[in-house]
């Protein structure tokens, strides 16, 4: 099994979208509401183009409000994250059933290491970071790399995911997709079976999908 992170297993956008407009207003302005939304499920780089282009200043250097954005959000992760519903019996359930599963995330790797404070490390098998490899999601090299982890055909694997961007990244790895939509819409896509909450998937649920 596969999951994804943020607004997937923790209900992080929003502390994504605290730090975000911090740091709009950081520059002197103040993010949009659909600047945002396009943000989720992207990389760092491509935020930061949305951030700056949002706040009429394409000049501002990205490492320097990724530093920022980065510093931010390691302090709100480390006073503690929320669970999204299901999310934590769900874990536990694959855990016991003897699944191996993997996380697999464009957040940057010292972010997941303190999220995983939270979430629990010993759930996972492999952890694949948005810093790990060239191309992050919707290039399907995270999921290709997290299936080549944990020992697995990405077509025997369920990915879990609450983004286009993500779901994406997983269909085109080839892995069987399950979409729960966090900040999102995700009724648009197609070849994704989709759930409001995780609270209705169980391991028996997650192998009828396959």
């Amino acid at each position: 099994m596969l999951f994804d992170m943020d607004g997937t297993l923790v209900d992080s956008e929003k502390v994504w979208s605290v730090g975000l407009a911090e740091l709009a207003v950081h520059h002197g302005g103040t993010l949009s509401d659909a600047a945002r939304h396009a943000m989720v499920g992207t990389n760092m780089a491509e935020s930061m183009r949305i951030l700056h282009e949002d706040l009429g200043r394409p000049d501002l250097d990205d490492a320097y409000s990724v530093e920022w954005l980065e510093r931010r959000v390691a302090e709100l992760f480390a006073a503690g994250l929320l669970w999204r519903p299901g999310a934590a019996d769900l874990l536990t359930a694959v855990r016991a059933a003897g699944i191996p599963a993997a996380l697999v995330t464009a957040t940057s790797r010292h972010l997941v290491e303190v999220a995983l404070e939270t979430i629990g490390a010993h759930f996972f098998a492999a952890v694949v970071c948005g810093d790990d490899l060239p191309e992050t999601k919707p290039h399907p090299a995270p999921y290709l790399r997290a299936a080549e982890l944990i020992g697995a055909r990405p077509a025997a694997c369920v990915a879990i995911e609450d983004s286009p961007n993500g779901i994406r990244s997983a269909l085109a790895a080839g892995c069987t997709v399950l979409g729960v939509p966090c900040e999102v819409d995700l009724g648009h896509l197609a070849d994704v079976t989709l759930v409001d909450s995780l609270e209705k998937v169980d391991v028996a649920y997650l192998r009828g999908l396959l």
